[in-house]
């Protein structure tokens, strides 16, 4: 049976690929390590980490969007076994590129290329953003069935209610981007609906010249999942 939403699913992948590819180099240039100067980031990927180990020892960790490869490296410094995946084939490169000794692979989170129930913990900063709010569940459900029972999901977001902006320049370059910003309750309903159980919430409001806060999500797939 064909998938009416096929064509949709497409679309937005194929521009994230594709816009993605464009500013690789400028973005990875400005965001070397984009953790730098977030202590509430850093200090949860520790807390993240620890979980993790508690709870699965030595499975592995999706680091989902990776991009440039910097939180992928943080995780693999904090003694977890993790990869990479990224849209962008180009954000991949140069992932390998600044971090020969880890492994980045080409993939959706819409479709995650891993077997059932392995991951000790999935990650994803600001990456779900680029997800239209129809397709979330899926993207959540993908999360729940990788993961190992007892595993843990992190999320970083853009906090804001309903908002959503398509950017068709950045850095200069032709773009076609979308950015869905929702709030903490709304994706915390999400994994709950997915059959994850919501661990802890942070929330971090705008600093300085920042327009959107930024809000964190921590869930669990319950030890009695399949």
């Amino acid at each position: 049976m064909t998938d009416p939403n096929a064509a949709l699913t497409a679309d937005f992948i194929e521009s994230t690929r594709s816009s993605y590819d464009t500013i690789a180099p400028a973005y990875s240039a400005e965001h070397p390590d984009g953790l730098g100067e977030g202590p509430v980031e850093s200090g949860l990927l520790t807390a993240f980490a620890e979980l993790v180990r508690t709870a699965s020892g030595e499975a592995p960790v999706a680091d989902v969007g990776s991009g440039p490869g910097y939180v992928t490296a943080r995780l693999n410094a904090l003694g977890l076994p993790a990869f990479g995946i990224d849209i962008s084939p180009h954000m991949v490169a140069l992932a390998r590129e600044a971090h020969p000794q880890l492994r980045f692979e080409v993939g959706s989170m819409t479709s995650l290329d891993v077997p059932d129930g392995t991951l000790g913990g999935l990650i994803a900063l600001y990456s779900t953003i680029h997800i239209p709010d129809d397709r979330l569940p899926g993207v959540f459900a993908e999360f729940h069935r990788v993961l190992r029972p007892g595993g843990y999901v992190l999320l970083a977001f853009q906090a804001s209610e309903g908002e959503h902006i398509h950017m068709t320049e950045r850095y200069g370059l032709d773009i076609a981007l979308d950015y869905y910003f929702r709030t903490p309750a709304e994706v915390a309903t999400s994994l709950t609906e997915a059959g994850l159980s919501l661990y802890a919430q942070a929330r971090v409001e705008p600093q300085g010249q920042q327009r959107w806060g930024r809000a964190f999500a921590l869930a669990q797939k319950p030890t009695g999942s399949a």
